[in-house]
């Protein structure tokens, strides 16, 4: 296995990397926030270029704004509420954390910058042999399913009668394996490589992606990912059925993150 360095990786010009830790040192989820808005207060003042901190979290559930109780774990597990979009996520092992700061023109187009992340990560992800895409009105980066009338059956009924398309308080927190989002790649349903929440103030970036590489992903059957209950979650290795680190995605993210968001043209919001 590959080793991980840890501290500065600058371009000549341009986008920083910041290696925080990753292994035994991963870094907890709060002083990991505190960093980020360090370096948002001196990236605003222009004290420092763009930087892009990488990491691995310990296991930790975030929520963003948005996330309504019916998502959070049913066991009590603690969840830190963030000032990022999106929903409820979880952090951990075999995860790679990405949270580029960026000063971007005003007013700030926050939904081009998502899709520069989008199209880093689809290409780093083409670049390990897994075909990762976009899902209209869904964020982050996905595998696709096949169509519905090809999947397997879900306890002995047809996908025409699944309970997650016609019931509103259906709970798959609460229905097993069976529904459980880790399985998606089984009944060959949509699932989720890397999520995607952001937080935009004066101009400058902070959060931003997190890509399954190789991470136990029943974390994230205690709660509903993302706030999507029809799909759900995979991970580098379970799409390619053999194991792929942390060490040997790394740099291929920094090639990529640099690719795309050095290269390419902020403008404004178009009003």
């Amino acid at each position: 296995m590959t080793a991980i360095s840890r501290g500065e990786t600058p371009a000549p010009e341009g986008l920083r990397f910041v290696r925080l830790g990753f292994g035994a040192d991963a870094v907890e989820y709060e002083p990991a926030w505190q960093e980020q808005r360090r370096i948002h207060a001196a990236r605003f003042a222009d004290e420092i270029p763009d930087t892009c901190l990488l990491l691995e979290h310990r296991a930790v559930y975030t929520a963003g704004r948005r996330t309504s109780d019916d998502e959070r774990p049913l066991d009590g597990t603690p969840v830190v509420d963030v000032d990022r979009g999106g929903k409820i996520t979880w952090h951990g092992p075999g995860q790679l954390v990405g949270y580029p700061i960026q000063k971007l023109p005003r007013p700030v187009d926050v939904v081009a910058h998502v899709r520069r992340l989008e199209e880093a990560l689809i290409r780093v992800c083409a670049d390990f042999g897994v075909e990762g895409t976009r899902v209209e009105g869904r964020s982050g980066v996905w595998v696709l399913g096949d169509p519905v009338e090809q999947r397997p059956a879900l306890g002995g009924l047809q996908l025409d009668f699944d309970p997650r398309a016609t019931d509103e308080l259906f709970d798959p927190r609460l229905n097993g394996p069976e529904y459980a989002p880790s399985n998606a790649g089984q009944r060959r349903e949509d699932r989720k490589l890397a999520a995607i929440g952001i937080r935009v103030a004066k101009g400058v970036t902070m959060h931003g992606f997190a890509l399954n590489v190789n991470p136990d992903t029943t974390s994230f059957d205690k709660i509903v990912p993302c706030g999507i209950r029809d799909a759900g979650v995979a991970s580098l290795s379970s799409e390619l059925g053999r194991e792929i680190t942390i060490a040997e995605v790394l740099p291929v993210v920094e090639k990529h993150l640099r690719d795309v968001l050095e290269n390419a043209e902020l403008l404004p919001r178009a009003l």
